[in-house]
């Protein structure tokens, strides 16, 4: 798809975050887009609630690390349920392998 293609697909949306306006452009579905800027300004508030004397460029940053450590912690989480299921997998393709030679 074209650049210019690109560019007439995203549709402007403004959102409110932490008390700030932000026009956002994005091939996202308007409705996605706003629940992302809802979550990020509910994470930033309860920064703010916890800590009331930082910055709002401190409250960004900590709402940045603690929504990076949730993606990490659902990266991780997912990679174990992967392994598990893998190694399920395995062994019952060993276990019909077992019982198929049988026969």
């Amino acid at each position: 798809m074209s650049e210019e293609l690109r560019e007439e697909k995203k549709q402007p949306v403004k959102v409110n975050i932490f008390g700030q306006e932000y026009p956002i452009k994005s091939e996202a579905d308007l409705k996605y887009v706003q629940m992302v800027a809802d979550y990020l300004d509910r994470k930033m508030k309860e920064i703010a609630d916890k800590i009331p004397t930082r910055t709002q460029t401190q409250i960004a940053v900590l709402a940045a690390l603690n929504i990076t450590d949730e993606l990490f912690k659902e990266r991780d989480d997912k990679e174990k349920k992967l392994s598990e299921v893998e190694e399920k997998t395995q062994s019952l393709i060993e276990w019909l392998d077992d019982k198929l030679i049988d026969e």
